[in-house]
């Protein structure tokens, strides 16, 4: 008796049919590719052996659109329901040997392929275990439907327990990834990948065959593939983006992290308003780029280290209007544009550069008025040191309702008080500069200012910044 208890389960030892594990192998890495958005295994080998054949150099070998992610599992889910544990393990390997165009090393390829087949083999026996093939064999729904989906969440527990131990030992993250990574297992898409798969097996192994099976996952590789491209643009717009952003900063060295900066406060206003995602990733842009038209403004006024005249406070003025017209052949930043050119409007009327007022202000544009006036102030640089993060925010508060917009600015305290917030690093050399007293006092446009700037250290606030203290300096009206 101990020994018979001894003996294995049958399904571990059974035979293994090769050209079901071969065939769904190979589907499961073409797919793959093909949801990354990239040229499948055997198009890459042929389109190398050509660029060889004559005399060529081999085509460059593309990033998949999700680096780092396996984005098509239906073959793989369909194979541990079709198949034996270890023959279930093989289907997963090719395909992780083989992914993507700009590959890992050799170590990560094969970290990832031993993932995916323990994985595999932990779910195939899962499924086996609840008597999955046999309910699977006789259409016994909706029983088959437990062990089906019991299978898949068995793999994506083990696989994100994998990944979570790893990061933990490699990048020496707390041990709270592999709660983390397995809580967000097992989501919509993974739930729908499960469903074709358990309709592509009971396709295959009914009266239709695998033909039917494969057609059956036609719309689930369409719908991966038009994702994939997505995220490729979404990749196209953020590397458009850095390069503008790069080379504001590479003319104006204040500028630098103050646009991401800008960005992240904007955000973080919107999220407490309850803007949608889509809006939500417009406006960083908006923010990140809100700067993007000092391109267009002289350099020495930029790097100056003294008091600007009035003329040349103007010209400064000037850059919403180039930034707008720099970025407005941009589509895809939308509402951005409108951000990007009024973010100096005053809800009292008297921003630049369209003097416009109160609502009659974009939402985007009063967003990035506090993110932008926030981060300045509680920023460090060369002529003066930023000011603790609470000082800051009694000054947006204190100017709440003449050149903030009231609710913009109630949604920044919340943000700030539930996230908190970083200033920028001071720069290398420190500052030259003392805290000025506050009220720090608002900055009115060129064309209100008295004929003389009042001095600030070594050089006046940029315009983006309240001005400073002094008895000369403009005030704002009451919040």
């Amino acid at each position: 008796m101990p020994a018979a208890a001894a003996v294995p389960p049958h399904w571990l030892g059974a035979p293994v049919d090769w050209p079901k594990v071969g065939l769904l192998a190979f589907l499961h890495a073409c797919w793959e590719s093909v949801a990354q958005g990239l040229p499948t295994p055997c198009l890459q080998m042929l389109l190398r052996t050509r660029a060889r054949l004559l005399g060529r150099r081999p085509p460059p070998r593309r990033a998949p659109a999700r680096p780092g992610a396996y984005a098509f599992f239906p073959v793989l889910f369909a194979g541990l329901l079709m198949l034996p544990p270890a023959a279930a393990a093989l289907v997963a390997v090719p395909g992780a040997l083989a992914a993507g165009a700009a590959p890992p090393s050799a170590a990560r390829r094969c970290w990832n392929a031993a993932q995916l087949a323990l994985s595999a083999f932990a779910a195939a026996g899962a499924f086996h275990l609840l008597a999955g093939p046999r309910l699977l064999l006789g259409s016994r729904f909706p029983g088959a439907l437990l062990p089906a989906f019991a299978a898949v969440a068995v793999f994506c527990l083990v696989n994100s327990a994998l990944v979570g131990a790893m990061l933990a030992l490699a990048e020496r993250r707390p041990p709270a990834v592999l709660l983390r990574g397995a809580t967000a297992a097992i989501g919509l898409p993974v739930l729908v990948h499960a469903a074709g798969a358990l309709m592509v097996a009971v396709l295959w192994q009914g009266p239709y065959g695998a033909f039917a099976a494969l057609l059956a996952l036609l719309p689930l590789t369409i719908s991966a593939w038009v994702l994939a491209q997505g995220h490729r643009e979404r990749d196209t717009h953020q590397a458009t983006v850095q390069a503008l952003v790069q080379a504001v900063e590479i003319k104006d060295a204040y500028t630098r992290g103050h646009s991401e900066r800008v960005g992240r406060a904007a955000v973080l206003i919107a999220r407490q308003l309850g803007m949608e995602p889509e809006r939500l990733r417009t406006l960083r842009f908006a923010g990140i780029l809100h700067d993007v038209g000092k391109l267009g403004v002289a350099t020495e006024l930029l790097r100056r280290n003294g008091p600007l005249t009035e003329e040349e406070r103007r010209a400064v003025e000037v850059h919403p209007v180039y930034g707008y017209e720099l970025v407005r052949g941009i589509a895809f930043l939308g509402e951005a544009h409108a951000g990007i050119l009024h973010h100096h409007e005053r809800m009292d009327g008297r921003g630049y550069p369209s003097g416009l007022a109160g609502d009659g202000i974009p939402e985007f544009a009063r967003i990035i008025s506090v993110a932008d006036a926030f981060d300045s102030m509680t920023s460090t640089r060369s002529y003066r040191r930023g000011r603790p993060v609470a000082e800051a925010v009694t000054e947006l508060e204190r100017c709440a309702g003449s050149q903030f917009d009231p609710v913009m600015v109630r949604a920044l305290v919340v943000a700030v008080g539930e996230h908190g917030w970083q200033p920028a690093l001071p720069p290398p050399g420190g500052c030259t500069g003392e805290v000025p007293d506050i009220p720090l006092g608002v900055p009115e446009p060129a064309r209100g200012a008295p004929p003389r700037l009042p001095a600030q250290a070594d050089r006046p606030a940029p315009a983006d910044e309240p001005a400073q203290g002094g008895k000369n300096a403009p005030q704002a009206g009451p919040a």
